[in-house]
């Protein structure tokens, strides 16, 4: 049977997240940068947060001739960052119909070197930072959500919590283990919301370009590309896409889920030369 509804059908329609309004955690630098600037473009109301002030003017600056941005200096990693936020949020927005947990730290060390501290602080900010503010935004998603157009919750896990990473040659435990667990809080968080008309679902990307991945681009891009069947790193508007996607009516029936934008890289065995005897 063919639907009568073929508005619907429209791309303008089926992926627009124009009017929307977004929290983004860690949005002014990386790939939080990166969606901030993809999502303004399309016609989305942000509010950006970083731990400095100064990033937050910065990413105001460049980002405001494109949209609706706004940005506060919180560290969601502590109670007082996150309750910082919480009240931007109530006074600034009201509601708010999209919240993308991307803020993370990584570690990496040696297992014989690895410290206690190192690995509860990646736990604490990657993992049970994000269910904290989850939990305390969860009444302005609800206020915007609608079982026809659910609000959205989007995890920012890693293809490094699919498998276990080892192009860079140091061990990161606690970052493999942070984004694993992030996936399964996602699918949990997903089954409790539902009935509130919210939907939660994570992204799990490889490597994109960013002042976060200079060093390791540096060093070891070669290798990463020959990790990845597609033999290249993801570009910005790949990220975006999926993002849009997750936000948009296209998206309003995919939940629990964890979508790998990796290349294939998370399901490769690759070529590495320096693991061969």
């Amino acid at each position: 049977m063919v639907s009568e509804n073929t508005e619907a059908y429209a791309v303008e329609n089926l992926f627009s997240v124009a009017g929307k309004t977004v929290v983004i955690t860690g949005g002014t630098s990386g790939l939080g940068l990166i969606m901030a600037e993809g999502l303004l473009k399309n016609g989305a109301k942000l509010v950006v947060a970083s731990r400095k002030q100064e990033a937050c003017d910065a990413a105001v600056e460049s980002l405001s001739p494109l949209g609706n941005i706004k940005a506060i200096a919180a560290d969601i990693s502590n109670a007082e960052g996150r309750h910082k936020l919480r009240d931007f949020v109530e006074t600034e927005c009201g509601a708010i119909n999209v919240l993308i947990n991307n803020a993370g730290t990584n570690y990496a060390a040696q297992l014989e070197d690895y410290p206690d501290a190192g690995f509860e602080k990646v736990i604490n900010t990657n993992l049970s930072a994000v269910f904290s503010l989850t939990r305390d935004l969860t009444p302005y998603l609800e206020k915007a959500a609608s079982a026809d157009d659910p609000s959205r919750v989007i995890n920012i896990g890693s293809m490094d919590g699919l498998h276990v990473p080892i192009v860079q040659r140091v061990p990161t435990f606690a970052y493999s283990a942070s984004k694993a667990g992030l996936h399964h809080l996602t699918r949990a968080l997903a089954v409790h919301m539902a009935p509130k008309h919210i939907t939660v679902n994570a992204v799990a990307p490889g490597f994109f370009a960013s002042k976060m991945t200079d060093y390791i681009f540096d060093h070891y891009l070669d290798d990463i590309e020959a990790d990845c069947p597609l033999k290249r790193v993801g570009k910005p508007e790949e990220i975006v896409g999926i993002v849009t996607y997750l936000m948009s009516a296209a998206g309003a029936y995919t939940n629990g889920t964890t979508i790998p934008v990796d290349g294939g890289t998370n399901i490769s065995k690759g070529h590495r030369d320096w693991m061969e005897e």
